[in-house]
């Protein structure tokens, strides 16, 4: 498994966007499913599987782009899963980080297969802002701290320095975020609203997000790994403000002064929009913002069974105990 932070309020300073609200527009709201409170209904299960990735690839200048565009680089990412099905390497088997093991085959693969579509149109890559599709520099201060958690990730010394998604503690790739983040496979998530909590299922390692309506946040002391995520509405927009993250649990290298504004809205019956901006000046030298869709799959979400990260947690100790004593013996 791979480290979290490796795998994307209504007018924030510095964005150059338009906010989500401004497209009521396009919404079909005399469809959408509405609560007991008269707001949208966001419940149901949902899917954000796709193979679009989060940074825009170099063959693409823009982010809206054709369909011809989109299928050729669709149909390119099916080739390469079926080349790397049963090999031990290879560029998807690394991001799942199982590099030189091939800890998955194809049929453990379930990123959907199309790149998301958003006003009709493809597009190719999660981020929006900047318009260029790619994450904005880190400052100084965040390179320091993402070399040093890379250099924890090869320590072998204590359980209790693995990996969060090696222990079966949290998903990886920022499934259950905020952002919550497609990655390889378990993209399913079940939303249960009432008036004044909305909780969020997720189906990898079953993490499970509360969403507190109207509420504010916690002292900055009490911190968790999801952060404290306080919602309004805004309109017919669902929005969402997370703070008080541990600096282990932070997206993609992020401090634990992060801030993130998640935007839900659904669109049709079949579609939640989502868009998510992450502030953290400590980190990044702007604010950025992805955006893509949620669909209605069908359910249930299933069982996830992680419990072999536990069991195998004896012999990835018990190897790193054995190689210190072949390095001593020479």
């Amino acid at each position: 498994m791979s480290y979290r932070f490796l795998v994307s309020f209504a007018a924030l300073a510095g964005l150059t966007i338009a906010p989500l609200a401004a497209q009521q527009s396009r919404s079909k709201s005399s469809t959408v499913p509405a609560a007991a409170d008269g707001h949208p209904d966001l419940s149901g299960i949902w899917t954000n599987a796709t193979v679009t990735p989060m940074e825009r690839p170099a063959q693409f200048s823009k982010l809206q782009i054709t369909d011809a565009e989109a299928t050729t680089f669709e149909r390119t990412q099916a080739q390469d899963l079926k080349d790397e099905d049963g090999k031990s390497d290879g560029p998807i088997i690394r991001a799942a980080g199982s590099s030189g093991t091939g800890g998955y085959n194809a049929l453990f693969i379930d990123r959907g297969s199309e790149m998301i579509r958003v006003d009709g149109v493809k597009r190719s890559s999660l981020i929006i802002d900047p318009p260029e599709g790619k994450v904005p520099p880190l400052t100084a201060e965040a390179r320091a701290r993402f070399a040093k958690m890379m250099t924890s990730f090869n320590k072998f010394d204590d359980v209790k320095e693995r990996p969060f998604s090696e222990r079966c503690i949290l998903g990886f790739g920022s499934t259950a975020g905020p952002p919550m983040m497609p990655v390889l496979y378990n993209n399913t998530y079940q939303f249960v609203q009432t008036k004044d909590t909305i909780m969020i299922l997720v189906e990898m390692v079953h993490d499970v997000r509360v969403i507190r309506m109207n509420g504010t946040h916690r002292p900055s002391n009490v911190r968790t790994l999801l952060g404290d995520s306080i919602g309004h509405w805004d309109g017919d927009t669902l929005v969402v403000d997370t703070t008080n993250f541990r600096p282990e649990g932070a997206f993609y290298g992020a401090s634990e002064n992060l801030h993130v504004i998640e935007r839900f809205r659904r669109f049709d019956p079949q579609t939640i929009l989502y868009r998510v901006t992450l502030d953290d000046p400590s980190t990044y030298a702007k604010q950025w913002t992805m955006e893509f869709p949620f669909r209605a799959t069908q359910g249930p979400v299933y069982e996830y069974a992680c419990h072999e990260g536990n069991y195998a947690m004896t012999d990835i100790m018990g190897g790193a105990r054995k190689m210190e004593a072949q390095q001593q013996r020479k």
